[in-house]
């Protein structure tokens, strides 16, 4: 199964940018699913971004344009480049993977994902 160990949060200034990183310690990425969500105080977590095992990628709506997901050279690592940052952004982000669908696609719910690191902060100030 999936360890999942996210990084590369941090504050940053509207306008920013950062770069997150997700690392697979048990190296299952090559047959999973990954994928991004966020979750910030006194709201459910939401989806951000996914890419599917054939390299699909999908996008919320609040981040297409600003936000790419991509898979590392190394096959057990996910990365969520994050450009043009907002206040609204500001959430703890969470990478999730499932080893039989998409983690993030329109009506699947957080819950139905099976694996997921710790997360890490992304704080966006004006």
């Amino acid at each position: 199964q999936a360890r999942l160990v996210e990084s590369g949060g941090g504050s940053v200034q509207v306008g920013g940018s950062l770069r997150l990183s997700c690392v697979d310690t048990a190296y299952t990425f090559d047959t999973y699913y990954m994928g991004w969500f966020r979750q910030a105080p006194g709201k459910e977590r939401e989806g951000v971004a996914g890419i599917d095992v054939d390299g699909t990628t999908r996008y919320a709506d609040s981040v297409k344009g600003r936000f790419t997901i991509s898979k590392g050279a190394a096959k057990n690592s996910v990365y969520l480049e994050m450009n043009k940052l907002e206040s609204e952004d500001t959430a703890m982000y969470y990478c999730g993977a499932d080893p039989a669908s998409s983690v993030y696609r329109p009506g699947k719910a957080w819950f139905r994902v099976p694996y997921w690191g710790k997360g890490t902060q992304v704080t966006v100030s004006s």
